[in-house]
């Protein structure tokens, strides 16, 4: 487990309102309040878990449901249980691996695809009449904004996982290469 060191210096100003912020944007964005409103205005009754499934296979290519939860960063068990209920509904079927035939993978149906772009654009016009007080120019300002932002927690987020990967090396190196191989 890793500690932060006794002496750091403080964090600007500006960078503890951002964290704030995002703070309270993912908590009024994850309220189960909220996303039964969501649901409503889409006209669909799925749960949380289910709707982030389905965004995130939308946005890919199909995959093994093993790879969808390593992504996602949720237990395997979780992402079954969620494409249980899709498959039900009609919204997801599994085709065979083209690179596996003993394994399969996930892919949106037609009534999926619906189900999501329905989703997107309730979610969409929340946002706008959230903001429809806003101009364009301070909307495509903040979207450019959101934009680099993202990039930016992206390359962080790698950098990350690469620098573990290198210490994770130089400590399997050290033990005389003992270690479990990445």
């Amino acid at each position: 487990m890793s500690t932060l060191p006794a002496e750091t210096a403080p964090v600007p100003e500006d960078v503890a309102e951002i964290e704030r912020v995002l703070t309270r944007i993912a908590y009024l964005a994850g309220r189960a309040r909220q996303h039964e409103r969501l649901m409503a205005m889409a006209g669909m009754p799925l749960d949380r878990a289910a709707v982030a499934i389905l965004r995130y296979i939308s946005e890919s290519e199909p995959m093994r449901p093993g790879v969808l939860a390593v992504r996602m960063s949720v237990e395997a068990s979780h992402v079954t249980r969620q494409l249980r209920q899709l498959e039900q509904l009609g919204h997801v079927v599994r085709i065979p691996d083209p690179d596996d035939g003993r394994a399969q993978r996930v892919q949106l149906t037609d009534s999926g695809l619906a189900a999501v772009n329905r989703i997107r654009d309730a979610s969409r016009r929340g946002i706008e009449m959230a903001l429809a007080h806003w101009t364009a120019e301070d909307l495509s300002h903040l979207a450019g904004l959101f934009h680099r932002l993202v990039d930016d927690f992206v390359t962080h987020a790698e950098m990350a996982v690469d620098q573990a990967v290198v210490e994770r090396g130089a400590v399997d190196r050290a033990a005389g290469g003992f270690g479990a191989s990445a």
